[in-house]
């Protein structure tokens, strides 16, 4: 897994509209097929939150296409385009590495995939990458009402219109930020509002195969992700393995949003742990 973050962090950041953005969708759409991995891109359009009209591409992996019982597994793709958390007031308008939020989740997701081109489950997975998450309200701007709805655009739009009409899920797992030295992760609070059982269901999983110390048994806070998109409109119970770091002012990992947020900043013991405890959980079902 962390070859593929690093294979991601090196085309430079995914910022929505770069040359980046465009060989590194190119680079996944490849990775699954070259899997025999069944892949669906969805293109979409959307206004961001300075009026620019974006073109965003979720990319959806379907490992065994026809089976009925299905989970879906997802990360975001893209990169914040703006360091708006940095130190460094200058670098504020400079676009991220995400190594660690966007590239970790993606490039558990990879393994997983590969993983399962081998070994197939019993049930259909969808491993689904969005785009357009990281291109909310810059934090300079004063905070609107609407201005949650300015992130996690890509989830937005498929929750809304799935790349199959009709399309549903048992449940979901969205992994973000899974990949800092250290990480640990509580229960997310609209994940345990909104799907409970998963949060209990993937956290015994954890700890029976000796991540106890790492999924723990207490309060993640409240995240406004991707997954509360899919809950809110597709209807699927989704929960979100996310990073949560109570000592932070920003309440995430130390290099949030700031240029900090490189590959040498990423833990492989990290991506282990969160990997296998979600692989666990797809061939258990």
């Amino acid at each position: 897994a962390y070859k593929y973050v690093a294979e991601q962090v090196a085309f430079g950041p995914r910022v929505p509209g770069s040359a980046a953005h465009k060989a590194c969708a190119t680079y996944f759409i490849n990775f699954f097929e070259n899997l025999n991995i069944k892949v669906y891109q969805q293109d979409f359009k959307a206004r961001s939150f300075d009026g620019k009209i974006l073109l965003g591409k979720n990319i959806i992996a379907a490992v065994n296409p026809d089976a009925q019982q299905r989970i879906l597994l997802a990360a975001h793709w893209d990169s914040r385009p703006f360091a708006d958390h940095d130190s460094n007031k200058k670098n504020h308008y400079t676009p991220i590495d995400g190594a660690n939020d966007g590239a970790s989740g993606v490039g558990v997701l990879m393994e997983i995939a590969r993983q399962m081109s081998i070994q197939k489950p019993n049930i259909g997975v969808d491993i689904i990458l969005f785009d357009l998450e990281d291109y909310g309200q810059h934090a300079s701007v004063e905070r609107s009402v609407n201005g949650a709805e300015t992130w996690c655009l890509g989830s937005q739009h498929w929750s809304k219109d799935p790349h199959i009409a009709g399309y549903d899920a048992q449940f979901g797992i969205l992994l973000d930020m899974v990949g800092a030295e250290g990480a640990t992760f509580g229960y997310e609070y609209y994940s345990n509002h909104y799907a409970p059982g998963i949060i209990q269901k993937v956290w015994k999983t954890a700890a029976s195969i000796g991540y106890g110390d790492i999924f723990r048994k207490e309060d993640g806070g409240g995240v406004l992700d991707d997954h509360v998109f899919i809950n809110k409109y597709a209807f699927i119970p989704t929960i979100d393995i996310i990073h949560h770091s109570p000592s932070t002012t920003s309440g995430f990992f130390e290099h949030w949003h700031t240029l900090e947020d490189g590959i040498d900043k990423i833990s492989k013991e990290s991506l282990k742990a969160v990997g296998e405890t979600v692989i666990h959980v797809a061939y258990l079902e």
